[in-house]
């Protein structure tokens, strides 16, 4: 990879994440910590308002744009592929703006891009998700975004009927199902709720803000926590 071009994908590797690393942006282009160093520092003397420092992080200061990007035939494929499978896996709504997004994308690429994008022979069965159950996610993706309390009704694996309110933290693909992981109030810990075993999903007025201990950040520290403690198989 040409310099320039390393340059420019450090800007947009910054600008997609709240705090990107030195040894992620190295891993992502192949190169070494100390030549993203480099490069970071030289972007930083020209201008580009990248915050932060080595050891710590790097992130893109508000109001810094780039041109608009014209996408590669590569790439243009990538995306119908990604596009077509990501439909049968969400909720109508999100589903619905992943088809005008795609469109709107397709509408600029230059026609032999558009024309090899279209063409793409790949494809996902529509019956992933039943109605129910994308109705379902949908109504959590929204509370996970509003901050929402919700009410659940469950049944647990055994088939024993519990009702849970919980905050609403994140919804998780697991390549079979979708699980919501919240702050379950009553046991006042994380917990997973599959959602296929969700019964009634009650959106509830009360509104929670982030608490020390109690978002999603905490629960992943908490399960990588667990998983270096299990003796190893």
């Amino acid at each position: 990879m040409r310099r320039a071009d390393r340059l420019f994908h450090i800007v947009q590797l910054i600008r997609g994440r709240r705090l990107t690393t030195a040894a992620f942006l190295a891993q992502r282009l192949e190169v070494s910590e100390r030549t993203v160093y480099r490069d970071v520092a030289d972007l930083q003397h020209q201008g580009v308002p990248i915050e932060g420092e080595a050891g710590v992080g790097y992130r893109l200061g508000a109001g810094f744009e780039l041109p608009p990007l014209m996408f590669t035939q590569e790439e243009a494929t990538a995306l119908v592929a990604a596009a077509r499978v990501a439909q049968t896996w969400v909720d109508p709504a999100m589903a619905r703006a992943i088809e005008t997004g795609l469109g709107k994308i397709l509408t600029v690429l230059p026609p032999a891009a558009r024309v090899s994008a279209e063409a793409l022979t790949m494809y996902a069965p529509a019956m992933a998700l039943d109605d129910a159950t994308r109705l379902q996610l949908q109504t959590l993706r929204e509370a996970v975004q509003a901050r929402s309390k919700l009410r659940l009704s469950y049944r647990d694996l055994a088939g024993g009927a519990t009702e849970r309110t919980v905050r609403p933290l994140g919804c998780l693909y697991w390549g079979k199902v979708w699980t919501l992981s919240a702050w379950c109030e009553l046991r006042g810990d994380f917990r997973g709720f599959r959602v296929d075993r969700m019964s009634r999903v009650t959106v509830l007025d009360e509104r929670f803000r982030d608490e020390p201990g109690k978002t999603m950040a905490d629960m992943l520290r908490q399960v990588e926590a667990e998983r270096r403690e299990r003796p190893a198989q």
